[in-house]
């Protein structure tokens, strides 16, 4: 391993052979195990990130993209009566599903960075990630639907039992376990950037 300078961490072949595999177009390979595995790992980082953020910051203040304004008016406008705090699977990924979406999603490309990487969204809004509450989305349909449950109030279900968790273990004498010093606001403040948008 070699550094490129004296006060950076040093940086594996490895690291950067994944890191150029992954800034590659899809077309660009077959079901490749290791590329997939770094798809997956990505996203559950990325769905972590996100799950702490809504469990420790009032979801409806928070903004995942500069461009939530205009990703939840097309998003109302095409998808005004899906069902957004348990979805439907089918709505998502059935074949007339994706024949309604596919627009929908291309409308932000050159917008969203990354519009359509893979992302995991969960199906019932009131739970966490589990392999039975996830499905694999374009990034621009998480935002589309995660933008709409902040603004709709369906995510605040996961804040809320957060914060009634904490304050039950202050009430029982800060239990361990218990984040009765705001340490999970904390690091949910650090994935915020400057300018209010959550680092997604």
């Amino acid at each position: 391993m070699e550094a490129s300078s004296g006060t950076e961490e040093p940086v594996s072949g490895e690291l950067v052979s994944v890191a150029h595999a992954l800034s590659l177009p899809a077309e660009s390979y077959s079901n490749d195990p290791d590329i997939e595995m770094a798809w997956a790992m990505r996203a559950m980082q990325h769905a972590e990130v996100y799950y702490k953020l809504i469990s420790s910051v009032d979801p409806q203040f928070l903004k995942l993209t500069k461009v939530d304004d205009q990703i939840y008016s097309e998003f109302r406008e095409n998808f005004e009566k899906l069902r957004i705090d348990v979805l439907d699977p089918e709505e998502l990924k059935s074949e007339s599903a994706k024949e309604k979406w596919r627009p929908f999603c291309l409308k932000f490309d050159g917008i969203v960075e990354d519009f359509n990487y893979g992302t995991l969204l969960r199906l019932d809004c009131s739970q966490g990630y589990t392999e039975e509450n996830t499905i694999f989305a374009p990034r621009i349909q998480f935002f589309a639907i995660e933008i709409a449950r902040n603004r709709e109030g369906c995510n605040k279900a996961v804040y809320t039992s957060v914060k009634d968790k904490e304050e039950k273990g202050a009430n029982n004498g800060g239990e361990k376990g218990a984040d009765s010093g705001g340490e999970t606001e904390k690091e949910a403040n650090k994935e915020i950037n400057k300018s209010g948008e959550t680092a997604m």
